[in-house]
């Protein structure tokens, strides 16, 4: 079974789960990049951040040269801005059509996932979700969330075998 973690990090919270999660299944990585970065500190980063989230923008990501189809299993990550999924996913979602897979839903936040995997089940339609999990501030107790990671992908995976 080939599989793929797909997700998005400014802070390093995203990726360091994505990372754990491909880790313990061997899965391969796509990290969406934005075509324009934004800031990773200071208080302009958050009224930025979450005008886009709350406003659903489609703010321009770097080409992706996957093809979506050949994989069984795909984890999405996002970290939660706003209460909702990251502006990329938008894009990604919009510019990349995704049917018929096995997914999984992953939100890095600080204390509430708010209405993320509602916003990412509703392009991810005629997809099978099989798991949704969120991480609060993974970064603090890395130990503990990256072996809660690891287990939480082991267990999606050994459901669909």
């Amino acid at each position: 079974m080939k599989k793929l973690v797909v997700f998005y990090s400014l802070g390093g919270n995203t990726k360091y789960i994505a990372e754990s999660i491909a880790e313990a299944v061997d899965a391969e990585v796509l990290e969406l990049k934005r075509c324009r970065e934004m800031k990773n500190s200071g208080f302009m980063k958050y009224v930025l951040g979450g005008r886009q989230a709350i406003t659903g923008a489609k703010p321009e990501i770097e080409e992706i040269a996957i093809d979506f189809d050949a994989y069984d299993l795909i984890y999405f990550g996002t970290p939660v801005w706003a209460s909702t999924l990251n502006p990329v996913f938008n894009t990604l979602f919009s510019n990349y059509k995704i049917h018929g897979k096995k997914v999984a839903l992953f939100c890095c936040n600080r204390g509430n996932k708010g209405k993320t995997f509602i916003g990412m089940k509703e392009y991810l339609k005629g997809n099978n979700i099989i798991g949704e999990i969120e991480f609060v501030e993974p970064i603090i107790n890395k130990q503990e969330k990256a072996t809660l990671a690891k287990n939480w992908a082991m267990d999606i995976e050994k459901e669909i075998l």
